[in-house]
C-alpha cells in the first residue's frame, strides 16, 4: 500500500520495515495509501472509532491526522532522525456515523529541526470536510 518509489522511503525510515501490530495505527483500522515526506494519506473506518453517541470520536480523527503527519514528517527526518509530536489541533467541522474517512496531510512546513502539516479529513465519497487539524514536529537525531 506504501508508495515506495520516493528516494526518501529508505531504510530505517522505509514504512515496510516498521511493525505497526498492536500499535495505534492497527487497533484505529488505519490504512496508510501514500506516504511521502511532503505528504501521507490514509484512511480510517467510522465502526469501531464512534463516541457512545454512535458518531466518528473526536479523539479518532486527531489520532488519524497526528499518525499521517507524524508519518510524513519522520520520512522527512530522514536515516537516523525520529519526529516527536510538539502541538497538535484540531476543528471538528462535522459528524460522521458510517462509512471511512480519508485524511491528507499536507506539508506546510520541512525544516531542519521541525516540520509543520496541515491535515484535512474528509468524508470518503462525499469528500465533505469532518476535521481539519495542524501537527508540528520537532525533529530529532535518534538514540
Amino acid at each position: 500500500m506504501t508508495d515506495t518509489s520516493d528516494s526518501a522511503l529508505t531504510e530505517p525510515t522505509d514504512l515496510t520495515a516498521w511493525d505497526l501490530r498492536g500499535t495505534l495505527v492497527e487497533k484505529l483500522g488505519i490504512e496508510l495509501l501514500e506516504t511521502r515526506p511532503e505528504r501521507a494519506v490514509g484512511r480510517m473506518p467510522v465502526d469501531g472509532n464512534t463516541q457512545p453517541a454512535g458518531l466518528l470520536h473526536g479523539g479518532a480523527s486527531a489520532a488519524l491526522a497526528e499518525t499521517l503527519a507524524s508519518i510524513a514528517a519522520t520520512l522527512h527526518a530522514g536515516r537516523g532522525r525520529a519526529a516527536v509530536g510538539l502541538d497538535l489541533n484540531a476543528t471538528h467541522h462535522r459528524a460522521v456515523r458510517t462509512g471511512w474517512v480519508r485524511g491528507t496531510a499536507q506539508a506546510l512546513h520541512l525544516g531542519r529541526t521541525t516540520a509543520a502539516y496541515e491535515i484535512a479529513v474528509l468524508e470518503e465519497g462525499s469528500d465533505r470536510r469532518v476535521c481539519t487539524a495542524r501537527l508540528t514536529c520537532m525533529l530529532l537525531d535518534s538514540a
